[in-house]
């Protein structure tokens, strides 16, 4: 592991931004050029050195504002690291230590931001499998950045069984260790509920409880835990972690049409038409069942006749 103020071949160590369980993030300077970048060394170093290469390679093939930027991949005196673009600023999680929650404008504009990012990353066929509030960086001007694939898989090659992710945020199919692209709409959309409300759709210490709480699909709408959300937000955020695959949106392009201008909403009567127009264009009226007693409502329900919750 590097020492603050090392010299790693050009790069001088300046200080440790964090570290997860695959590896750690240092802030440097290259002191060829005198530009800041983070280094990520990752824990494990032995092995195939090709598995090294996997999150380099991938993240090579994504060049999009919305991604944090791989600069190359280096090996210095036997220790493997990654080098790549430093985002000032701090990761979505620490915003919302701080904050609890964000308002509906800017909620949606960085949730804009993290679909681009992941869009353009499932048009390359790279799954990332590992979406949350940590792997998102928020920039000091407002830009957010999706960070950390090194959990990322090719999408002909994510057919293996391993149950990757972190389980407040992984999708019934992660579980069982069969990740999709629509996985990570799954993670999105709990990350968006998140922002609008503070607060996780379903929580337990115990990663099998929260397995169990999702396959049962028993969410409360975000709406109803701050009134604040329009109405057609809150559908879309249900729509997007939708426990049944089929229910879900496929695709974050899918997502970005139905957010397209929710970013810019101030309850904005105009913006709410035009969502309301695009929704309703797509939506096909089926018979649903409450969130609270899971018991069948007639379509477009406001309220459950069984148990009186809203809907």
């Amino acid at each position: 592991m590097f020492l603050l103020g090392q010299a790693v071949g050009k790069y001088q160590v300046l200080s440790n931004l964090g570290s997860g369980g695959f590896g750690t993030v240092f802030l440097a300077k290259d002191a060829w050029i005198d530009k800041k970048v983070a280094i990520k060394v990752p824990h494990r170093q032995s092995g195939d050195f090709d598995d090294l290469l996997q999150e380099p390679r991938l993240l090579a093939a994504l060049d999009h504002p919305n991604i944090v930027g791989i600069v190359t991949a280096e090996r210095v005196d036997g220790v493997f690291f990654i080098v790549m673009e430093y985002v000032k600023g701090e990761s979505l999680e620490a915003v919302l230590d701080r904050e609890k929650s964000l308002d509906v404008p800017r909620a949606l504009a960085y949730a804009v931001q993290i679909l681009k990012g992941v869009e353009h990353a499932h048009q390359n066929q790279i799954l990332h499998r590992d979406l949350r509030p940590a792997n998102v960086l928020v920039s000091d001007s407002g830009l957010v950045k999706v960070a950390d694939f090194g959990t990322s898989r090719l999408l002909e090659k994510s057919h293996a069984t391993t149950v990757i992710g972190s389980p407040p945020y992984m999708a019934p199919e992660q579980f069982q260790g069969r990740a999709v692209l629509a996985s990570d709409i799954y993670s999105v959309g709990v990350m968006m509920y998140q922002m609008l409300t503070g607060q996780l759709p379903y929580f337990s210490p115990n990663p099998a409880q929260i397995e169990k709480m999702v396959a049962q699909g028993r969410c409360t709408p975000p709406r109803i835990r701050n009134t604040q959300i329009p109405r057609e937000v809150s559908d879309i955020i249900m729509k997007a972690s939708a426990p049944e695959l089929s229910e879900r949106y496929q695709r974050a392009g899918e997502l970005l049409d139905d957010l397209s201008t929710s970013a810019e909403i101030d309850h904005n009567a105009t913006a709410m038409e035009d969502i309301r127009k695009r929704l309703k264009a797509r939506e096909v009226p089926k018979k649903g069942f409450c969130w609270h007693c899971r018991k069948p409502l007639h379509a477009r329900s406001d309220s459950c006749p069984f148990c009186g919750e809203k809907q």
